[in-house]
Parts: C-alpha cells; structure tokens; sequence
C-alpha cells in the first residue's frame, strides 16, 4: 500500500512536469519575440503568428481532447499529446523558415491541448481520497497560475544566454522524460465493455466554434472590436456553438453531454474560472508591461519581480491550501481568496508613474500570491468534485477552455480598454509614458472588479461540502 501510494505521488509530480512544460509554453517565447523577428524577417503583422497559432489550437481542441480521453483513456491521451508537443518542439527549435515555425507552433498547440485537457482527470484517477486530492490539486494549481511567470523568466534566461531557438529546444529532453516516466507510473486506463460512439458532428462544430472565437479575440485588438471580420467571426462561431448545442440534444453519445452543467459545483466553478481567468491575464499580462515600459525593468528584472508571489503561491499550493480547503471547505476560501485577490489588482490600479518596488510593487504582488494560492484548489476541486469518472476528463476540459477563453477574452477586452485610455489622455496633452500608465490602471480596476464579482459568485453559489475526512498517508 505505501508504495502505491508513494508512485501515486510520483506519478503526480511526472504530470505536473509535463503540465509545467505545456504551461511555460504560453509565455515563454514572448520574451524572445524580437529575436525570432530579426532572425526569421517576420514583419509586425506577421509576428503575432508565433503566438496566435498556438492559442488558436490550444483553444480550438480543448474541449475535444477532455472528451476523447473520457472515451479512449485520459492515460492513452496524455501520452499521446506528449509526444505531439515534444515533436512539436523539435520543429519550432529547428524552423528556419516563417511557415516551418508557425506550423510546428500550432502542432505544439494541439499537443498541449489534449494534455492539459486530460491532466485533471489523472489526478482525479490517482486520488480518490479528499485530503490527499486537495493536495494534489493545489499542487496542479500552483503549476498552472504561476508557470506563465516562471515561464517569463526562463524565457529571458535561454534567450540571453544562448539564442531563440532553446527556449523550445529545451523542451525536447524533459517532454522524453516525462513520456517514459508518465508510461512507466500512469496507471493504466479502465477497460469499456462497450466504448461510446465519437460525436463526430459535435466534435467538429465546437471545434470550430471555439478555433474562431479565438482567432477572432487574438485579432480583435489589432482589427477592432466592431470591424467586418471581427463580428462576422465571432457570429459564425456562435452559429456552430448553437449548432453544437442543437446537435448534443439529439445525438445518442454525445461529446459533451449537456446534463454536465446541472451540476452546481461543475457550472458554478466554469462562470467562476472565466471572471478569474480574466482578472489573472489583466495581472499578468499588464502588470509586465507597466514594469517594463513604465518602471523600465528588463526581462529579467520582471521575471524578478514576479518572484514572490510564485514564492507564496508554492507555499500555500504544497501544504497550506489542502489543509485550509479541508477545515473550512469550498466556498468560504474560495470567496477570501479571490477578494484577496481582487484587493492585489486595486493596489496596482493606484501604480504612480514613478512607482517604487518594495511600496507600489511587492505589496499587490503578495496579495496577488496569497489570493491565487488560496483561490485554486478549491476552484479546481468544485470544477471536479460532481462530475463522475466517466465525465471527469470532459470536465476538465471544459474547465480549461473556460479558463482559457474567459483569460483571453478578458485580456483582449482589458487591452483595448486601456488602449482606448491612453489614446484619450494623450490626445487630451499627457505625456506617452503617463497615457501607458493611465490605460494600465484603468484596466487594473477593471481586473478587481472580475476578481470581486467572482468572489461573489462562488461566495454564494458553490456548494461547500468536502466529503469525509481521509486517513490517507501524507506526501513521502
């Protein structure tokens, strides 16, 4: 028994890795944007592609990967989005062309996909006891919220110190470790005496669906948000979203089966992580960039700053958070966490032109670190805790593209909100530098007021219920 439950934990460790390389992916070729345009001559317009391939897959087959590892065996899948990702990234590292390193980026997009989608499942599969899933979770929890600093950081680092193409290739020797690891302490996936049909209408039309919404909100910035293609993107993807819904109503095994969301903790974390997801973007995304183009930090100095609120997430996801989650349940710590949160994201709302880092930085980097560490598990616990075993890699996945849509069209909005703000206060005679910042605090408030308003919902709607007490060995 306790080397079962010793290679459980093992095994978890193995998937965080590779959750973690999936994770770091989403920013870490941000930092390394200007050397891939110099050496590859990308134009501006061009540019975005680096990134918005990847998002476009990754968004696009989320909810379709979840599905399929329900249907053929989330172990089956994790596996194979590995291999995808780590091929992937041979051919990112390698790409001497613009077209060889796009593809290979959106290749990389849909290998991630399927294993983010499938990772929360296997959790679920290895630890069935409370204590020992709320853990788990906030370990899960912590590799998702604070890769994408950690991701800044390593970015700027590879770049630095070797060139562009490491900060993929460094992804090769992990993704091989990690596939060996993952088969060797996975346990194998539950045999179907009679395996569902795939919803092949289904899978296409909300593929579709959520492909467009993302292309539509990557561009919706630099096109406008009211342009001809911008509208009649986001209207084709919500016709195939009805078309996918009308079509889950009649099919005899659907994709998503729509049953899912009449549960309480399922629907309530999704409207939860959407508000979340997008008040995290607004930190991360914009609080980098008043660090660099107001305070004027390098890259490294702002994967530096970023440094203590991973520090305090770490502390509350490998300890604090389960024993937290396990006295007080759900609903009370999610609601402190996200307010705690929401008070970080005002903090920075009041950020001076020339902000000091120890009085106008640290101070909403810690809450911000104390909210996200005490906000996920339990957010990530509601999401799962109703969906059976035969659903929980369909919830899952609908976590994750509740996640990611909710981030980036929360990001996107927030943007063109500050963009709009600069442009007015510069017009009005404001310097560039202090228009940058009155755009950035504005969507500062904008990102407390997601916070708070998730807050309020889980506060009120998220059942609190953690089950009984496990007698569960603890972490080796």
């Amino acid at each position: 028994m306790f080397d079962d439950v010793r290679k459980h934990w093992w095994a978890l460790y193995v998937l965080c890795s590779g959750v973690l390389m999936i994770v770091l992916d989403t920013t870490i070729v941000n930092v390394a944007l200007p050397s891939i345009r110099e050496d590859l001559r990308f134009t501006e317009t061009s540019l975005v592609w680096v990134v918005n391939a990847y998002m476009l897959t990754f968004g696009g087959f989320l909810l379709l990967g979840g599905r399929l590892g329900d249907l053929f065996g989330p172990r089956r899948l994790f596996l194979l989005g590995l291999v995808f990702f780590t091929v992937a990234s041979v051919g990112c590292g390698v790409a001497n062309s613009r077209g060889m390193l796009i593809a290979a980026r959106a290749l990389q997009g849909l290998g991630g996909a399927v294993v983010t989608a499938v990772a929360l499942s296997l959790i679920m599969t290895l630890f069935t006891e409370n204590s020992d899933r709320a853990k788990a979770m906030g370990i899960y929890g912590f590799v998702c919220s604070a890769g994408g600093s950690i991701g800044v950081l390593l970015g700027g680092f590879l770049t630095t110190a070797l060139n562009w193409h490491w900060i993929f290739l460094v992804n090769v020797p992990i993704g091989v470790l990690v596939y060996f690891a993952s088969a060797r302490l996975l346990p194998p996936d539950r045999t179907q005496e009679q395996r569902p049909r795939l919803d092949y209408a289904g899978a296409v039309s909300v593929t579709a669906s959520m492909m467009l919404a993302v292309y539509a909100i990557v561009n919706g910035s630099q096109l406008g948000w009211t342009s001809t293609q911008t509208v009649g993107l986001l209207g084709s993807s919500l016709a195939l979203l009805i078309g996918f819904l009308v079509v889950e109503m009649r099919v005899r095994d659907p994709l998503m089966p729509l049953a899912l969301f009449k549960l309480r903790n399922v629907a309530t974390a999704n409207v939860v992580g959407v508000l979340w997801a997008a008040a995290m973007f607004a930190w991360f995304f914009i609080s980098a960039l008043y660090l660099q183009l107001v305070l004027g930090y390098n890259a490294m100095q702002v994967g530096l700053s970023f440094l203590p609120a991973n520090l305090i997430m770490a502390a509350f996801s490998l300890g604090l958070s389960a024993k937290i989650v396990m006295r007080f349940g759900l609903r009370g710590r999610l609601a402190a966490g996200l307010l705690i949160a929401a008070a970080g994201l005002a903090w920075f709302s009041r950020a001076p032109l020339a902000g000091d880092f120890l009085v106008d930085v640290l101070p909403g980097m810690v809450l911000l670190g104390v909210g996200a560490g005490i906000a996920f598990n339990p957010l990530l616990l509601g999401a799962m805790s109703d969906a059976g075993a035969e659903q929980s890699g369909l919830a899952s996945g609908v976590m994750n593209t509740a996640f990611m849509m909710g981030g980036s069209l929360g990001l996107a909005v927030l943007a063109s909100v500050a963009a709009a703000r600069t442009q007015g206060l510069e017009a009005s005679g404001a310097s560039a530098v202090a228009a940058l910042n009155g755009g950035y605090r504005l969507a500062f408030v904008l990102g407390a007021i997601c916070a708070a308003s998730a807050a309020l919902v889980g506060g009120s709607l998220m059942r609190t219920r953690t089950g009984p007490k496990s007698t569960s060995r603890s972490l080796p």
